[in-house]
């Protein structure tokens, strides 16, 4: 199990399109993904889930994985959200 802290960088933060991104790029793992903040925690496949986050830049999350490409997932949920478009 890998588990890492990322602040979003996204300028417009994770609103409905950058959240579908993220769970599309999640999606892509076999490795079980979580994405926490303060005390929630939901599946980064879900995109109900990803919504009720209601996540905006600047803001710290960590992201759980735990799987066989886990390393693989972490590095490319950080590279999306590090992205400034």
């Amino acid at each position: 199990m890998v588990k890492k802290t990322v602040t979003i960088e996204l300028a417009s933060g994770l609103e409905a399109r950058p959240v579908a991104m993220l769970v599309q790029v999640a999606s892509q793992y076999e490795s079980n993904i979580y994405v926490e903040m303060e005390s929630k925690r939901v599946n980064a496949k879900s995109i109900m889930g990803m919504m009720t986050l209601g996540l905006c830049a600047g803001e710290p999350i960590t992201i759980t994985a735990d799987g066989s490409d886990e390393e693989q997932a972490i590095a490319e949920i950080q590279k999306y959200l590090s992205n400034q478009e």
